[in-house]
């Protein structure tokens, strides 16, 4: 009985988000699937780390809130150029790997023996994907995706690379608002790294470091559109 009061009392209620601490069981069921940051124990779906826990359909997950950034294949990426090599280019990802972005994965033909400082310099900030990464922590970076591109002007600034998401929100909805609110663009790194470029991108700044300091609040969307409101000089209209 006591064993099953303890299950009872450390898994998540129905709750679509909660602060968790590793060894803290999510669920117990062989119907849910173990997602990142949780392992499996016989029936119980166990945390690994400390952070959000999410239920996407049948998958709990848990987002550490800190920690560096492990990249993934198929990651969108902001890194800097830090180096140019015979056949590629050493980039920053802001990580404890340096990534490569070889002459094959760039658009256009680009002949042997070429200058390739005319393509991308040192210090040139770009928004590439993860293609590949060997078994030896060897990252092959592409701007052969159709979102890849060289990013000018603007500024960059750092999230924790786990608070991405939060700065994202549901099919994009948090991005949005501060775009459309500051009139900016901004591109956002899986590795934390955020570029903005825009008429108020001072404003969109505040609005990221506000998600960087409360992601693992309840209600962050109405928190960062009264902000921008109040920044921008634009009250909310009452009902």
């Amino acid at each position: 009985m006591d064993k099953e009061k303890t299950i009872e009392s450390k898994t998540l209620s129905a709750e679509p988000a909660k602060i968790v601490v590793p060894g803290d069981i999510l669920k117990e069921s062989m119907d849910i699937l173990p997602g990142t940051g949780t392992f499996r124990e016989n029936k119980n779906i166990i945390s690994k780390v400390l952070g959000i826990a999410r239920t996407d359909g049948r998958v709990i997950s848990v987002t550490p809130l800190s920690g560096v950034y492990i990249p993934q294949r198929r990651d969108y990426i902001i890194g800097e150029i830090s180096g140019i090599n015979f056949s590629n280019w050493s980039v920053d990802i802001s990580g404890p790997y340096e990534a490569n972005l070889p002459i094959s994965e760039v658009n256009g033909y680009i002949e042997r023996d070429a200058d390739l400082s005319r393509y991308y310099a040192v210090g040139d900030i770009i928004f590439a994907k993860v293609n590949d990464i060997s078994k030896t922590k060897y990252i092959t970076l592409s701007m052969k995706d159709p979102k890849a591109r060289k990013l000018t002007g603007g500024f960059i600034t750092e999230l924790t690379p786990s608070k991405v998401p939060r700065l994202i929100g549901k099919a994009g909805s948090m991005i949005t608002l501060i775009k459309e609110r500051t009139n900016s663009f901004i591109s956002v790194g899986q590795n934390g790294r955020v570029w903005i470029k825009g008429e108020d991108d001072n404003v969109a700044l505040q609005a990221i470091e506000m998600i960087e300091k409360y992601s693992h609040t309840q209600g962050l969307t109405d928190k960062i559109s009264d902000m921008l409101d109040k920044a921008l000089g634009k009250p909310k209209e009452k009902e």
